[in-house]
């Protein structure tokens, strides 16, 4: 536990006694239906929730529920109703173990295992299309699901999609099938180092080895008769834009990647800024317990810096205009350094979560790629930049805040 979240634990407790989940991330309801919430459950949860230490409990209850039902439907030969339940249930199981902060708490080792069963049910119930993939890596294991088409492939493009620090491969069950499976393409929703399974296991991760990781997962995709191996790219959102862009910065072989709610700034306003338990988790991640050690062995060394200057395929970057986890000129000068074909969006008054244009920004992001793998996008000097406002209107060539001074709006 870190200096901060240690003595100001209370104040977590009195924004999710007061404001749910909202007080915590404003908006993020949206991006949470995007990665499989139902908006009831979520409600039920939060209903349930006055304090941080009450958070393992609430999700599992109301995961429980949602099991029950996908085991009637299930006996009853509704197997759709079944398997859509089933998903319901291993994204909130996933919660539950995730608000635990120590591998060895029986707690956790119960509700992966609940998530488990519900994956491996829905994938029996969904014709094998979703299937569990485990990788040997560096000694230990690395854990992921396999989404494929309803109706066979051969030589697809493919897409990595990687999780947020505070999430697991089961959290993109959903838009998998939603915004890739449903047009043909493999998507492969991964855990890497310090992550789900994988931190379970006692992998923790590096400054290095998230990247290897993906290049690993990389050489598994590229083995697949259903995939093209010219035609892999990335979808991450928050840590897995930066571990996404360290690893297209180290393997050509990823031909495109859509970052969205990036970390590319200097680590300081994640870890010292914003709320103390992402730090916190990154800590587990990464094995450590004393705070000055892993501050400078670790911290001190990640930020990308001039390491995009490395990176060769298309690239689109997406960020809320008040992102609490890396200020705007940060993001701004990051992606200037950016010499690739490349683009970006700046998304009026939203937050960390893209909770207000969650939707948009995983279809875009899906498109984006589908296009880019198709060879599109990949013009040599590509710039293209725009700020998108909340009243649905876009400025153009600029993805600087229409309020900024000098800044021309059209």
């Amino acid at each position: 536990m870190t200096t901060r979240s240690t003595g100001q634990s209370w104040t977590l407790d009195i924004a999710l006694a007061q404001g749910g989940f909202d007080a915590l991330h404003p908006e993020a309801k949206g991006t949470m239906e995007l990665l499989g919430h139902d908006h009831t459950d979520f409600d039920k949860v939060f209903a349930l929730v006055k304090s941080g230490a009450m958070l393992p409990k609430a999700w599992a209850t109301v995961a429980a529920q949602a099991e029950e039902r996908a085991a009637h439907h299930e006996k009853n030969g509704f197997a759709r109703t079944a398997s859509d339940l089933y998903e319901r249930a291993a994204v909130m199981w996933g919660r539950a173990q995730y608000s635990i902060f120590d591998a060895a708490d029986p707690r956790k080792a119960a509700f992966r295992e609940r998530t488990n069963h519900c994956v491996e049910r829905l994938g029996a119930l969904r014709d094998g299309r979703v299937r569990r993939v485990v990788l040997d890596f560096e000694g230990k294991q690395i854990f992921a699901l396999l989404h494929l088409p309803a109706s066979a492939v051969q030589n697809a493009p493919a897409v990595i999609l990687g999780p947020g620090m505070d999430m697991i491969k089961e959290d993109y069950i959903h838009a998998a099938e939603r915004y890739y499976t449903s047009r043909g393409m493999v998507a492969l929703s991964i855990e890497g180092p310090g992550q789900g399974e994988s931190r379970a296991r006692d992998l923790t991760v590096d400054l290095g080895n998230y990247e290897r990781a993906i290049s690993r997962y990389v050489d598994h995709l590229a083995s697949l008769p259903e995939v093209d191996p010219t035609r892999i790219g990335m979808f991450g959102i928050s840590m897995s834009g930066y571990w996404g862009s360290r690893a297209a910065a180290t393997d050509r072989r990823l031909a495109a990647l859509a970052a969205f709610e990036a970390v590319t700034g200097d680590f300081h306003t994640i870890f010292e800024r914003a709320q103390p338990t992402f730090k916190n988790n990154y800590m587990y991640m990464a094995g450590y317990d004393d705070e000055n050690v892993f501050d400078r062995d670790l911290a001190a060394h990640m930020p990308l810096g001039d390491l995009v200057e490395q990176i060769t395929c298309p690239v689109l970057y997406g960020i809320g205009e008040f992102d609490e986890l890396t200020p705007l000129h940060q993001a701004l000068a990051s992606f200037e350094r950016v010499r690739a074909p490349k683009e970006l969006r700046v998304y009026e008054d939203e937050f960390h979560p893209l909770g207000g244009v969650a939707a948009e920004v995983f279809r875009f992001g899906a498109e984006w790629l589908e296009r880019a793998l198709d060879g599109e996008l990949a013009e040599p000097g590509r710039d293209v930049r725009h700020y998108v406002h909340r009243d649905g209107r876009t400025t153009d060539g600029t993805a600087h805040p229409a309020w900024w001074q000098g800044t021309k709006r059209s």
